[in-house]
């Protein structure tokens, strides 16, 4: 599982010109699913991605986390998160998991997410999705599942 994390002051997902999902402060979370995925998988992604604290203090240093800014979550699939370019020009994406099984997946880390009782907003598995952010800092995190 990977999720890229995004710092942002506002975000949002359009599709078909309507917006789905958006927050002010917070963190637009790309997700791709693999077909090795698991929710115990996903437990320890959401927990540490809940816990980071990548929002700065009165000091200006990086010692803040959601909770602590009232922050809010965009959770957006995104299965070319899995995009494997050794051969040749044209990505392969047979390491993304298969679509029933990743909708799944991201579905159950909405609902975890939403149990933390921050405000939640997300995108529509396998649309074609419009994302717009403004990046704070920029600040971007990858958090791979292989890595936790």
């Amino acid at each position: 599982m990977k999720f890229v994390i995004q710092r942002v002051t506002h975000a949002s997902v359009t599709v078909d010109s309507k917006t789905v999902g958006k927050i002010e402060k917070g963190f637009m979370v790309l997700i791709g699913v693999s077909s090795e995925d698991t929710k115990e998988t996903a437990d320890k992604m959401i927990k540490k991605m809940l816990g980071l604290r990548i929002f700065e203090d009165e000091n200006g240093k990086t010692n803040l986390s959601l909770d602590d800014v009232n922050g809010e979550l965009l959770l957006i699939s995104q299965f070319t998160l899995y995009a494997d370019c050794k051969k040749g020009n044209r990505p392969s994406f047979t390491n993304a998991g298969a679509p029933d099984m990743a909708n799944e997946m991201y579905e159950y880390i909405i609902s975890e997410c939403e149990k933390s009782g921050k405000k939640v907003e997300k995108g529509i598995f396998g649309a074609d999705m419009k994302v717009e952010l403004l990046n704070d800092g920029p600040f971007t995190i990858v958090l791979d599942s292989r890595d936790l």
